[in-house]
């Protein structure tokens, strides 16, 4: 879909302005059902010192205090990296419909890599997955931080 690179496109920005923090790269944002970009963030893991202040977690707070609700069951989350197993049980438990993403994460992905939380049928939820999104513009600016960080 091409509004999935528009969306995706905004996700990256995000991640950007984590890697100008020296964050791991990591962007998110979330667009409701009307298509319409609600809010985004990056990771700020070691900015707040915070091991749960991943890009989604920060998008999904901002959500739902801009929108006044915790469901958000008609709203789509873009990340750039396959959200981890907090995140993925996290868009669960929001109702997320659907979750885009450019690149899986073999270490923690928890949408296909490692665990299927997002579609595990033993939940009472499941999300639509689109993988693959930018992948190639994802995949480029992580592996740029961990080239420099060596």
């Amino acid at each position: 879909m091409n509004c999935d690179k528009k969306f995706m496109k905004f996700a990256l920005e995000e991640a950007l302005k984590a890697y100008d923090e020296n964050e791991v790269p990591i962007g998110a944002v979330l667009i409701n059902g009307d298509g319409v970009l609600i809010c985004g963030d990056h990771n700020r893991i070691e900015q707040l010192g915070d091991a749960t202040a991943h890009a989604e977690i920060l998008t999904l707070r901002a959500a739902s205090k801009i929108l006044n609700r915790r469901r958000l069951s008609d709203c789509t989350l873009y990340s750039t990296v396959e959200p981890c197993a907090m995140c993925a049980g996290a868009l669960v438990l929001c109702r997320i419909k659907r979750l885009v993403y450019g690149i899986t994460d073999s270490k923690f992905g928890a949408a296909e890599s490692i665990f299927n939380v997002v579609n595990n049928p033993a939940l009472n939820h499941q999300l639509e997955v689109t993988a693959g999104v930018l992948e190639e513009d994802c995949r480029e600016l992580m592996k740029k931080f961990f080239a420099n960080r060596r």
